[in-house]
């Protein structure tokens, strides 16, 4: 299957597991799931990046098209689509994994503890964006932070159970071009 129609399909189903069932489930007002920024986690490691800024914007939106919360989800997609190109460079080597995988995942990443890593950061500042905004809506800082790391946990928690369930076969290439 091709890369375009897999993250076509890896667009939609995410997107519909995010709001028919994640966004249905009432754990509590301060855990918020979100596995639907997956998406932008495993994009490849060569995209252009405006293009990766483009997807994650168009995630984001269409996220948004089903919520109260306009311009909220695309604010957070756009920001981890902006520093996830940093965050590969600074946890994988210059002549790493990206040179020899298509995507991040734990096996082109060198093991779990970095793909946990690289997960939690993003989950974070996706998490922190979101209720930032959130939070300004309603003047509550304590709800912020309390929100931010319980969400942060329960969305870490859905990616680790995500890459489990559904591994995704990649070929390490030893002749890169």
């Amino acid at each position: 299957m091709s890369s375009f129609i897999k993250n076509i399909i890896r667009f939609v189903m995410f997107i519909l597991f995010q709001v028919y069932v994640l966004d249905k489930i009432s754990l509590h007002q301060m855990l918020a799931p979100y596995v639907y920024f997956m998406f932008i986690l495993w994009l490849p490691f060569k995209m252009n990046r405006t293009l990766l800024m483009l997807l994650a914007f168009l995630l984001g939106f269409t996220l948004d098209s089903f919520s109260y919360h306009p311009g909220f989800h695309a604010a957070a997609c756009v920001l981890i689509a902006y520093v996830r190109p940093f965050l590969i460079n600074l946890l994988i080597p210059q002549e790493g994994a990206e040179t020899n995988y298509d995507e991040p995942s734990f096996k082109s990443m060198g093991g779990m503890l970095p793909y946990l890593i690289y997960a939690a950061v993003l989950s974070f500042l996706h998490n922190a964006w979101l209720f930032l905004l959130e939070a300004w809506q309603f003047g509550d800082l304590w709800y912020f932070f309390v929100k931010t790391f319980l969400s942060t946990l329960v969305s870490l928690l859905l990616v680790l159970i995500t890459e489990l369930i559904f591994t995704r076969k990649q070929k390490f290439r030893t002749n890169t071009v």
